[in-house]
């Protein structure tokens, strides 16, 4: 009796022991926002499918103050992600070998949150999903759309000339 008393409880313990070591592992991540819709995710270069950002060097006015709307955009990503794990689902590679896709934090789409916060744009050149996004952020006039801008695109075709 002595001997199964003993044994029961080291069974326990150690039963005890896997369950902490498997409730407390944590998912390591490295990530870095390098803007708006572009990050590193344990070291793997992904561009948010999609949408598009202002540039880091873009900037809007609003009641003619000017605003650092591409910095805004990258620090929006920056909040939204926080502390939390990014999950991401590929589409792909694009033809500067970036991964496409679309990313969460707790099952939340961060190209949706960018959008609906004003700060991005559907980029209907590759996909219509995210129009109903930009659609409210633009009938409530939030983020960029309370403001004089240039969209991305255009922006970025201003600086090649």
């Amino acid at each position: 009796m002595f001997l199964n008393k003993r044994k029961a409880i080291f069974l326990i313990s150690v039963s005890a022991l896997i369950f902490i070591l498997t409730i407390n592992q944590v998912k390591s991540q490295t990530i870095k926002i390098v803007d708006g819709d572009t990050i590193y995710l344990n070291g793997e270069k992904i561009r948010f499918t999609g949408i598009d950002t202002p540039e880091l060097k873009q900037s809007c006015l609003k009641e003619g103050i000017k605003d650092l709307c591409g910095v805004t955009a990258k620090q929006i990503l920056i909040d939204k992600i926080g502390n939390n794990n990014v999950e991401c689902i590929s589409e792909g590679k694009d033809q500067y070998k970036r991964t496409l896709a679309e990313c969460f934090v707790n099952n939340e789409s961060l190209s949706s949150y960018l959008v609906r916060s004003g700060y991005a744009f559907a980029y209907r050149r590759y996909s219509k999903k995210f129009v109903p996004d930009e659609d409210y952020a633009r009938i409530n006039k939030i983020g960029m759309w309370s403001m004089e801008f240039d969209y991305p695109w255009d922006y970025r075709k201003s600086k090649k000339n």
